[in-house]
């Protein structure tokens, strides 16, 4: 009984002791992500983590794996084949023995051993074609890879650039919410003081701060948004403290040195998935000599060490010798006979022991094999139908996907040149109704000014610097963009 309760006790024991690794395993994990999203993140480092973190980046590393191995394999197939059999037997009733090559009957075990060699040394030239394709194809898989990381990139650097936007967008709103309370402070004291000419004009800044509050509510649920967005691009938990380290803006509101097509033929030779759709059409081609090299004549040699072994197997072993009566007579003296003697040996069966047959039974072959398709189903034919059909698709494939290029790049430029325009018009404008506003608000506490006036002067210039700010990100944005496309995007 005291055992039992022992051994209760220790298991209880073990299982705490598990229980608290895990817990603090799972508590060390938390306190890991907490710190990730807690910290300042540089666009490098949110980069970094979703590209780790991304399972199409993993999948397509994957894939370029497999490919890897494929072209291992092509290449390896050039070495000599080299397989080993070994077959045992028991054998019962009338049947050959392999050691006598007579009929038998009775029961024996045998067994069968063989190496057989094989080269190929000509096959239409399909295993060094097939180096090509499989080459060319890992080529084109190294090429996905790179563009599975480029696109995370692209995505992490997008929505970075719009949480740092909705940041910007958020602190705008919260200076107007300032200017506005200032105000209705200010006509407030004027309020109680008896000052205040225009009772209307108090509930007018009042209905402008209740505006500016509720334009701060909405910039703080679209930049927790834009946060959202971006960690569940980093596939990690969401969280309210994320804080990410800023970029400066201010001068990156500028057109790029190069045109449309200028980025366009930059990005034909610059581009992962153009070269990958590139190295897949030439891979295509291979693909069809492979193909072809199957309706060639194939030239191997071959060889092989053969051996066997038979329980039945025996020899006749000489174990005494004997003097016996030949049956012959020879007349002696008298008219006698005497019988005629001789020496005869004696023999015994004995079985060859396993050793010995293994060694003395050995046979070896060499020879040189010819092999002409003539007939095999068209097969043969029928995949270098399939391989040109897979040609032409890999052709229609790289072709679509340079029509693709030339829109997206089209469109990216396009873009990016509106809203530098977009950006130099909202500057000046800005000017502009900066100095009205600067203008209207003297003449307002001076009270020449209605409150009416005051508002839509306030409110041209708030939503002109929002709408600057918008702009000077999306600049930056697309320039972005435009160099991703040259193969030039710095971190």
């Amino acid at each position: 009984m005291a055992e039992s309760n022992h051994q209760n006790n220790s298991d209880y024991i073990v299982m705490r002791y598990f229980k608290f690794i895990f817990l603090s395993l799972i508590a060390l994990s938390a306190i890991e992500v907490q710190a990730q999203t807690d910290s300042v993140l540089s666009v490098k480092q949110c980069v970094d983590i979703a590209i780790k973190n991304n399972l199409q980046v993993r999948q397509s590393e994957l894939d370029m794996e497999r490919l890897r191995i494929g072209y291992k394999q092509a290449k390896e197939n050039l070495l000599p084949s080299l397989n080993g059999e070994v077959d045992h037997s028991i054998n019962q009733g009338r049947s050959i023995n392999p050691f006598t090559n007579s009929y038998v009957n009775q029961s024996y075990t045998s067994g069968n051993y063989s190496l057989n060699a094989s080269l190929t040394l000509f096959s239409g030239l399909q295993n060094l074609n097939a180096i090509k394709q499989t080459s060319l194809a890992f080529q084109a898989g190294k090429m996905d890879f790179q563009q599975a990381k480029d696109q995370v990139t692209i995505n992490v650097i997008t929505a970075y650039l719009l949480v740092l936007d909705n940041t910007e967008l958020l602190s705008q709103v919260y200076n107007q919410l300032d200017v506005s309370k200032k105000q209705v402070e200010r006509l407030e004291i004027l309020e109680k003081e008896g000052a205040n000419k225009l009772p209307s004009d108090l509930y007018d800044l009042r209905g402008t701060y209740g505006d500016n509050q509720l334009n701060v509510v909405n910039a703080k649920n679209t930049l927790e948004a834009s946060k959202l967005s971006l960690l569940q691009i980093l596939n990690i938990p969401y969280n309210r403290n994320l804080k990410l380290e800023p970029i400066s803006v201010q001068d990156v509101a500028k057109q790029t040195d190069q045109n449309s097509e200028q980025v366009y033929n930059t990005a034909l030779d610059q581009l992962a998935y153009v070269k990958a759709a590139e190295l897949r059409r030439e891979s295509a081609e291979k693909g069809v000599k492979v193909a072809k090299g199957a309706l060639s004549p194939s030239i191997s040699l071959f060889g092989g060490l053969f051996t066997n072994y038979s329980s039945a197997a025996q020899n006749s072993v000489f174990t005494d010798s004997t003097t016996v009566k030949t049956g012959d007579f020879v007349n002696t003296p008298g008219g006698g006979k005497q019988s005629v003697y001789t020496t005869q040996a004696n023999y015994a069966n004995k079985s060859i022991g396993y050793y010995d047959q293994f060694k003395n039974n050995y046979s070896t072959q060499v020879g040189v094999r010819l092999s002409v398709p003539i007939l095999n189903y068209f097969q043969n034919r029928n995949k270098v139908k399939l391989a040109k059909l897979d040609l032409m698709n890999s052709k229609y494939v790289e072709e679509n996907s340079k029509i693709l290029l030339r829109q997206n790049v089209e469109q990216a430029y396009l873009n990016m040149v509106s809203a530098y325009n977009r950006y130099n018009v909202l500057v000046d404008q800005v000017k502009a109704y900066g100095e009205s506003f600067r203008i209207a608000e003297i003449r307002f506490n001076a009270g020449v000014l209605t409150s009416v006036d005051f508002v839509v002067a306030k409110n041209n210039l708030d939503k002109t610097k929002l709408n600057l700010i918008n702009a000077r990100y999306d600049c930056f944005i697309y320039n972005k963009i435009l160099d991703y496309y040259q193969g030039k995007l710095a971190l």
